[in-house]
């Protein structure tokens, strides 16, 4: 609560008794200001419904199994999360992580809340003595023995013991720290007893255990008629809306969805103009006359740069290519400034000296073996000193790389530039760093890659060079930002609703609209917009200032500041919880429904046609192919060459050897299949073993679905959109 919350009452009082003698004396209009001149003091939240001036509160930051969650016991939560990554990162955590931390805070009390309900139920508790062997006893929480192993792996409980003793001595940060770790003992244990009731009742019978195996063991080789779904095209195929619709209806459970908020935007970047770059660009011209007179480069480079880097010896490999292009260099002068990625840069060369390793420039073709057979490395070398004869004859190196060159280097025309002695193979350096001038190397050099062509085309040096470099960002100016900010203002006062804000783009080719569909409330970015959390907050219903956020489909938003960039949107749907509608799945189910419909034709086709799988396909056509498919596992359902088809697997391993299926409707298209031959499982004599394996797979995925189910039976409200 603000601090002039604590006196408001009396403040309101005197204030009413100023503004009815002023009104007296002067009328209403001068009455109207000193209440303007109140709500100001007051502030804007007397109307956002996050003060308690007259009584009201709505400070909910949603409802978990229907236990409100204050705002103030939901930011403890986040609190003690965002302190355990200070102290774990060493960092304040950006907006982004803000972001995740407000996830983890809101599913840790979405544990404990929906979690404690079932723990009361069973009449799950943890006793004050299990908490003291977690830490000091003999059941040791694993982050307790992690912290006091040494370095010989030995863990020691008298030093968790001396540790608690001098734990009152200790600074604040750590005391607090233990005290949070403390604390999540009890719930941690809890959640531990229940999950283990649930994973300890996973039970595998011998009659799945042997299907189990069965179904890993049993093998089947098969001819098979396929034709494809896209065989049929997909305009000959009419899909009706109360098709999709009926199925949806169908399959509910595929298309649950979260809430979605859906927009079309635009952005207006905030980017230095010519004129912010000449301007920047006098400012360094300047700079590099002081630059140049600087008795202390360091201590100039410290007070100048945007980027401050110590000065440093550096190679011809190390220094920028602006730099390296005024090889050799003289000391003391300063060159630049140079204009490179929005930045303008000044190196003032202050020693040289010699090094300790070579630097040169080399461009290669590499050609490798296609295989790791003598033939496959006879045939490379042939072709590389074809491709060496032909460069010795007056071929250009560059075309001859981006010819039959087989590395990344092709498209520079083999050019691998500037590079250190160790950067490189060793055959490739001894050739490099032992050529006695510049210019093709005339033998071939073999390495682990294969054989390469080199051209040395800077002379091996030691030279190193001490730059102190200054560098000034080419920022946009006032004048820039509010050209930008006043565009945005402009479409925002021309949209008021969809249609304008379209209509208003539509008409301004210098902006360009943006879509995203079914925003999560969650959500931190907007597409390739990061920190955007406002935006997504606006389209939920929430704003941080200037009014409220969207309220209906339709509405325009204000100019949102996000990064350098500005930002006007429009609310063009909104998605709730549950079943998805139709609308916002469309294109997906329609290709469902489509292969639906094309499985009705292609086996109607088949159906009409007699004989073996040949004759079959040669009665259906072209598109129909008939193929073999050995050592088919029933329990991976894969068919090689087409892929998971549990369906048409399922169904052979259902027939007779030689018997021919009906047509089967799979997932990629449609099969009629024929077992040729049969392996079937070996009698499980392992009962165990196999109960054993499935038992532990089942187990595995416990966890997750015990989290899910509560969460979807504590019938959670989720507003945080509210307030982050």
């Amino acid at each position: 609560m603000h601090p002039i919350h604590h006196f408001l009452p009396a403040l309101f009082f005197k204030f009413m008794a100023l503004i009815n003698t002023i009104r007296e004396k002067s009328g209403w209009a001068v009455g109207a200001i000193v209440i303007g001149l109140l709500l100001f003091m007051v502030g804007g939240d007397l109307f956002t419904g996050q003060n308690s001036f007259f009584g009201r509160s709505d400070r909910s930051v949603g409802e978990i199994a229907g236990q409100e969650i204050d705002y103030d016991e939901f930011n403890a939560t986040l609190e003690q999360a965002k302190q355990a990554f200070i102290q774990q990162q060493g960092r304040q955590p950006d907006e982004q992580a803000m972001g995740y931390l407000r996830e983890q805070a809101w599913n840790q009390m979405l544990y404990r809340i929906a979690f404690q309900k079932q723990f009361d139920k069973l009449g799950l508790t943890v006793s004050d003595d299990e908490l003291t062997d977690m830490v000091q006893g003999t059941n040791i929480h694993p982050s307790i023995r992690q912290a006091f192993t040494d370095s010989t792996g030995q863990f020691d409980v008298l030093k968790v013991k001396e540790y608690l003793r001098n734990l009152d001595k200790m600074d604040p940060q750590a005391q607090a720290a233990f005290a949070n770790f403390e604390q999540n003992l009890r719930p941690e244990r809890l959640g531990q007893k229940y999950t283990n009731l649930l994973k300890m009742s996973t039970y595998v019978t011998s009659a799945e255990a042997k299907r189990f195996n069965e179904g890993m063991m049993a093998q089947v080789n098969l001819r098979y008629l396929f034709v494809p779904y896209f065989a049929l095209s997909d305009s000959s195929v009419k899909v009706t809306d109360e098709q999709l619709q009926a199925y949806i209806d169908k399959n509910q459970g595929r298309f649950k969805v979260e809430d979605g908020r859906s927009i079309e935007y635009v952005s207006i970047p905030v980017t230095a103009s010519v004129e912010d770059s000449t301007e920047i660009g006098k400012t360094v011209n300047e700079l590099a006359t002081q630059f140049a007179a600087a008795p202390a480069d360091s201590v100039f480079v410290k007070l100048n740069s945007d980027n401050p880097v110590v000065p440093a010896y550096l190679t011809a490999a190390d220094m920028p290519e602006k730099l390296r292009e005024q090889l050799p260099l003289q000391e003391g002068k300063v060159y630049g400034p140079y204009a490179e990625n929005g930045t303008y840069s000044l190196y003032k060369v202050t020693g040289q000296k010699t090094g300790d390793q070579s630097a040169a420039r080399a461009s290669h073709i590499l050609i490798k073996s296609d295989a790791t057979t003598p033939e496959a490395d006879v045939a490379a070398k042939a072709k590389a000193t074809d491709v060496l004869a032909k460069i010795k004859g007056g071929a250009d190196f560059a075309a001859m790389a981006r010819q039959y060159g087989s590395d990344g280097t092709t498209a520079t025309g083999g050019d691998l530039g500037w590079f250190q002695q160790g950067r490189m193979v060793p055959e490739f350096e001894k050739a490099v760093f032992g050529a006695s001038s510049l210019g093709l190397l005339p033998n071939l050099v073999k390495t682990s890659f294969g054989y390469h062509i080199i051209k040395v085309t800077a002379a091996p040096t030691k030279q190193t060079y001490r730059v102190a470099t200054v560098q000034k960002s080419i920022q946009p100016t006032e004048g820039t930002r509010d050209a930008a900010y006043n565009k945005a203002q402009e479409l925002k006062g021309q949209a008021t609703d969809l249609e304008s804000f379209r209509k208003a783009v539509a008409a301004d080719k210098s902006l360009q609209k943006a879509e995203a569909k079914n925003l999560g409330r969650g959500d931190q970015a907007v597409n390739n917009l990061q920190e955007a959390r406002p935006l997504v907050r606006w389209a939920y219903g929430a704003d941080d200032s200037e009014g409220a956020g969207a309220k209906q489909t339709g509405d325009v938003s204000r100019v949102f500041e996000i990064g350098d960039t500005y930002v006007v949107a429009v609310l063009t749907g909104e998605r709730s919880k549950g079943t998805a509608d139709l609308a916002s799945i469309k294109p997906e189910i329609t290709a469902l429904v489509r292969n639906e419909l094309k499985a009705e034709q292609i086996k109607q086709k088949l159906s009409a046609s007699k004989g073996t799988l040949e004759q079959m396909a040669q009665a259906y056509g072209s598109a129909a192919q008939v193929k073999t498919a050995d050592n088919v596992v029933l329990g991976q359902s894969m068919i090689a060459g087409v892929g998971s088809e549990p369906t048409a697997v399922g169904r052979a391993f259902g027939l007779k050897v030689g018997q021919k299926s009906a047509p089967i409707a799979g997932e990629q298209g449609v099969f009629v299949v024929e077992p040729t031959s049969a392996q079937p499982a070996p009698p499980t004599t392992d009962v165990a073993a196999a109960r054993q394996q499935l038992t532990a797979q089942r187990a595995a995925r416990i966890d997750g679905l015990i989290f899910e189910a509560l969460k979807q039976n504590a019938d959670v409200k989720d507003n945080r959109a509210k307030f982050f």
